[in-house]
């Protein structure tokens, strides 16, 4: 009989754990070098049309996260797995051999189709191994991997760019990601849908509708995480389109660029390893409502000043409110879902969350355009704590699962 338990199944979880590492690198490597990139090979100097990439990347993430949901309804988690890492094949040769800008468009279509299928899957079966007991730890853990990876690749990518140019050398470690991804999951990774029929019990349903309304906005705690996690990955988007420019343009270096960038998604990773088994512990709401606020607070840092102290600060402090929110936004959606829908609604939460990384890079760069870059934080500062804000005054706190009722009003509050 299936046993779930993250001790039971800790081979597997460390290798879900490495593959995710994986997937995060293939985007880490456009987080920080893509000015330059545009700038060498496509002379590109508008900030709207630059940060279309990120608009590509983040539109079709989110259709596809959505679709994973779907797509488990027909096919195992290790085949929508692997069709993740075929759709990233293409992503390292298009923008290695990229000719015109449409092509580094075409790179981020096939990027967030393998972020959405690799990434949402990785994230399901994970929770499929440790079931109820310690989710928001493995759900650290996960985003852990993911975020640390994406701090790393970016690092690399720009020291690459620092010695031999942005044009060409910063995406050749992509072959290597993609090829060693693809490898661990098709030897390796073991396929994870039969726990959800062993933990599967009995419950009402809930038509796929009414799902979307609850996940989306009714629900108390799913509908506010929902908020939360759209309203996270805007300023996300925001910071990366805008901060290379930014800090580019105050006279920081590639290299200095580059490194100050990749603190923020390095404590983003580092500190969801404490931040997801907290949440197996405490209020999610408090640790919400806080960790919107730490990125609201470092946003604004950046428009108070642009010294290293200022900048540096800021990053750290973006990367602990965004670390606290990140494992928490997942388990709260899991653990108010049966076995059954929590891969339908995780794939609703995670369309609407990335939706945020498109509003996040046109909204931001189009006010960047009109007025200028500070403008843009601070009208997303501005909308972060307004979101943690809410979560604190709509949420309750939970320590049970509430999949059976359709509001959190069952649940303790504090």
């Amino acid at each position: 009989m299936m046993k779930q338990g993250l001790h039971e199944n800790r081979n597997q979880f460390i290798l879900l754990v490495l593959v995710n590492a994986f997937v995060g690198a293939m985007v880490g490597l456009e987080r920080t070098v893509m000015p330059d990139y545009a700038a060498a090979r496509f002379q590109m100097d508008s900030t709207v049309a630059l940060v279309s990439f990120i608009a590509a990347f983040g539109t079709t993430k989110a259709i596809f996260n959505l679709l994973t949901g779907y797509l488990h309804q027909h096919y195992n988690r290790k085949q929508i797995l692997l069709l993740g890492w075929i759709a990233a094949i293409p992503v390292p040769f298009l923008l290695l051999y990229a000719q015109d800008w449409w092509m580094v468009i075409v790179a981020n279509i096939f990027l967030g189709i393998n972020q959405g299928l690799a990434w949402s899957s990785t994230v399901v079966m994970k929770v499929d191994l440790v079931g109820s007991k310690n989710r928001g730890l493995a759900m650290g853990i996960n985003e852990f991997a993911g975020y640390v990876a994406v701090g790393l690749a970016g690092y690399l990518a720009t020291s690459l760019a620092h010695t031999y140019g942005a044009g060409f050398y910063p995406f050749v470690p992509g072959i290597f990601f993609v090829v060693i991804g693809f490898l661990l999951s098709w030897l390796l990774v073991k396929d994870t849908t039969a726990f959800v029929t062993h933990e599967q019990q009995a419950t009402e349903q809930r038509t796929f509708k009414s799902l979307w309304k609850e996940v989306s906005f009714r629900h108390f705690n799913m509908g506010s995480v929902n908020i939360n996690g759209f309203i996270n990955n805007l300023n996300d988007g925001v910071l990366w389109g805008l901060l290379p420019i930014w800090l580019l343009s105050n006279g920081y270096s590639i290299l200095e660029t580059g490194s100050i960038a990749a603190i923020y998604p390095a404590v983003w990773g580092i500190s969801q390893l404490f931040a997801g088994k907290s949440g197996d512990h405490f209020c999610k709401k408090q640790l919400l409502t806080v960790g919107m606020l730490l990125q609201a607070a470092g946003i604004i840092l950046l428009v108070i000043g642009t010294a290293k102290v200022f900048v540096i600060t800021a990053m750290v402090l973006m990367g602990l409110g965004t670390g606290l929110v990140y494992p928490n936004f997942l388990t709260v959606i899991a653990e108010n879902l049966s076995p059954a829908q929590r891969s339908k609604g995780l794939s609703i939460f995670r369309f609407w969350r990335d939706l945020g990384y498109v509003a996040g890079a046109l909204g931001a760069g189009l006010i960047a355009e009109l007025f200028s870059i500070p403008v843009a934080f601070t009208v997303v500062a501005a909308l972060t704590a307004a979101a943690g804000i809410m979560a604190n005054i709509r949420m309750c706190c939970t320590f049970k699962l509430l999949w059976r009722s359709h509001t959190c009003t069952e649940a303790a509050a504090y």
